[in-house]
């Protein structure tokens, strides 16, 4: 079960976005409040926070952010990010970033990958974001924007878009039909081709490229 917590001004947000993390028996909405504030007291109970805000909001937590949060934090965000983000680059935990229109299973797959480690990115964030210099991120001592990778097979890149929902190497063999050292193989692969060294760096690189999307 992942216990999750949702800060957002409007109730009617709130309710709405709970409704959808809970269409999920795997995800249970623990506590809800209109700000960060009123919800740090619940903080040490849950597994992920949801918090929807516009960027400005979101600057002006920041410290709460980097005191408070010792769970990955999934940012819903009103507006496109503007491409200088020190919010994303002070947090040393995984984080996740969506637009507010994102949908049921969008949110529960990124809340789910979120707490294996994850970092999430809608593809159209991420072509914005992985394009600036402005997050200082960076793939194997590589320009991103410039790196070309091999090609990855069909199983490969169904490995990789079930890798980017935070499934286990377990869950991915169950819903593939394959073996558990076999996914391990295609993972192995996987790496290679992008040139990652972990999950997240994978699914980073993945989204980067476009071979995957969430």
């Amino acid at each position: 079960m992942i216990r999750v917590a949702v800060v957002a001004q409007a109730p009617a947000l709130r309710s709405g976005i709970r409704a959808l993390l809970e269409s999920s028996p795997e995800v249970e909405v623990m506590a809800e409040a209109p700000t960060l504030e009123e919800m740090l007291p619940h903080l040490k109970s849950v597994d992920v926070l949801v918090l929807a805000a516009p960027l400005s909001l979101l600057e002006a937590s920041r410290a709460l952010l980097e005191a408070y949060l010792p769970l990955p934090p999934l940012l819903l965000l009103y507006d496109e990010p503007a491409l200088d983000v020190p919010l994303l680059q002070s947090l040393s935990i995984a984080w996740g970033l969506l637009p507010l229109d994102a949908s049921g299973e969008e949110l529960i797959a990124a809340v789910g990958a979120l707490q294996h480690g994850l970092h999430i990115l809608a593809a159209p964030l991420a072509q914005a974001l992985f394009s600036s210099s402005t997050l200082g991120v960076h793939f194997s001592g590589q320009n991103p924007a410039s790196t070309e990778v091999e090609p990855l097979t069909e199983r490969e890149m169904q490995v990789l878009h079930l890798l980017a929902r935070g499934l286990a190497n377990k869950q991915i063999a169950a819903a593939l039909g394959i073996s558990e050292h076999t996914v391990k193989f295609h993972v192995s692969a996987i790496y290679a081709k992008l040139g990652a060294t972990n999950r997240a760096e994978a699914v980073r690189l993945g989204l980067q490229h476009g071979l995957v999307t969430l």
